[in-house]
């Protein structure tokens, strides 16, 4: 019997490089979904209902929030985005490992939900080094770049509530890590009870 699946949630200061290596995990990993979330704004082009977001309306989301079908939402501007619990729950039945992209307020809401959450801090080598690759992208002046710097601290200070810490000093090694993490998951006894089981049985006469 196929074990449920697991909630993987990946938070880190804006710069770190999360969404390349999350893209990443998802594309190389067998049955390792991004979660798909719910939010209030208007399709872009090219997105897509049910593959990119949940698209619904302000009344909708209040209604979700009232009858909490949200496992956590979060505020952003205009808009808000959430995670819901329905869509979380049919993964996981169907034993679909999902990760969860977000930052530390709704990582701190998923933990305190689903104890059983993986949780995952990416951090940078060293603030010079965050500062330097935001400074790269181009698109941050030198008052945004005060604020992300202070923003990235506060969610620094947060990596104490996160089982594993990775470091993003490499690429290729930090992909390595967090391979590894969702790989020792897997791997956990109570998880393999089953397979472990029917192994066992094939050895009878």
């Amino acid at each position: 019997m196929k074990p449920t699946g697991s909630i993987f949630v990946l938070s880190a200061p804006s710069g770190t490089g999360k969404s390349t290596l999350a893209k990443r995990l998802v594309a190389e990993m067998p049955g390792l979904i991004f979660s798909i979330s719910c939010t209030t704004r208007a399709p872009r082009p090219g997105e897509v209902h049910g593959r990119e977001y949940f698209f619904v309306d302000d009344a909708t989301f209040d209604r979700m929030i009232a009858q909490g079908e949200l496992l956590e939402w979060v505020k952003v501007y205009a808009n808000r985005y959430g995670t819901g619990k329905a869509w979380l729950q049919e993964q996981l039945d169907q034993g679909v490992d999902v990760l969860l992209d977000i930052e530390t307020v709704g990582a701190m809401n998923v933990k305190a939900a689903l104890p059983e959450a993986v949780m995952i801090f990416l951090l940078p080598p060293s603030a010079q080094e965050l500062a330097r690759r935001l400074k790269g992208r181009g698109d941050t002046d030198e008052g945004q770049m005060v604020l992300r710097m202070a923003h990235a601290r506060h969610e620094m200070e947060q990596y104490a509530h996160y089982d594993h810490l990775v470091v993003n000093d490499d690429l290729e090694g930090a992909y390595g890590r967090l391979k590894a993490i969702v790989e020792a998951r897997r791997s956990e006894r109570e998880r393999m009870e089953a397979t472990a089981q029917a192994i066992l049985q094939s050895f009878e006469p």
